[in-house]
């Protein structure tokens, strides 16, 4: 005798692949904030690691500090008026503050990318539209992930100055590196720059927050949870 499903069987299916897709389908929606804010950790983590191994001291410099490596956030038009930032190392001569392309890190799993999502001041090739772009567009936070907004808690935050560095041994600064803040080359070193408190920097589509700390002395770089009390 052949034998086959039921009517009753298949309905029986048919709820049970309907009650799994109900539980299933809600946690594989994607978060775009959580996404960029994932991303942006690991490239903080990475502008860390390149501080540590590459110490800039040099006692024949006395702008040795202002070359250290360090996140910058810009909004300009070279980023098509979009959060995005760049990880370089603002060693070309006169330090401007401003990345150029012998600055900018390349992209460790692709040494024809800079890790750039649109610089300001710099060549057309880091121009987030320019046809030649040399960056990586998932840098800019605002047109890869609909980032509208990018806050820095007042612990590390310096005018309109949005960036972070490293030392030699991985503690996090704040402001433009050789600026007024510090006064100075010990100064700029050992006080002022130094951030003294955890940095909580939010990204934001307007409807969602995502906090990431930075955690003064160590430099140690997480994603918050929701509730804001430690990190995922």
């Amino acid at each position: 005798m052949k034998k086959a499903f039921t009517m009753i069987e298949l309905v029986f299916v048919i709820v049970i692949i309907g009650i799994l897709t109900a539980v299933i389908l809600p946690n594989t929606k994607t978060n775009p904030v959580k996404e960029a804010a994932i991303q942006l950790v690991s490239h903080i983590r990475y502008t860390q690691h390149l501080a540590m191994i590459d110490d800039k001291f040099n006692i024949n410099d006395s702008n040795w500090y202002k070359k250290r490596w360090q996140i910058v956030f810009t909004k300009g038009s070279m980023a098509n008026k979009k959060y995005a930032y760049t990880i370089y190392s603002d060693a070309a001569g006169g330090n401007t503050g401003d990345p150029n392309i012998s600055e900018i890190a390349k992209n460790p799993e692709n040494r024809e990318q800079l890790l750039t999502g649109g610089a300001t001041g710099g060549e057309p090739e880091l121009g987030y539209n320019d046809p030649d772009f040399l960056g990586m567009k998932k840098l800019n936070l605002g047109m890869s992930y609909g980032i509208t907004n990018v806050i820095f808690s007042s612990s590390c935050s310096v005018g309109n100055s949005e960036r972070l560095a490293f030392d030699h041994v991985g503690r996090p600064l704040k402001g433009k590196l050789g600026s007024s803040l510090g006064g100075g080359n010990a100064q700029a070193y050992e006080n002022d720059n130094l951030i003294q408190t955890d940095c909580l920097i939010t990204l934001t589509d307007d409807d969602i927050n995502v906090i990431i700390k930075v955690v003064h002395e160590t430099g140690y770089t997480c994603v918050m949870k929701e509730d804001g009390t430690a990190c995922i």
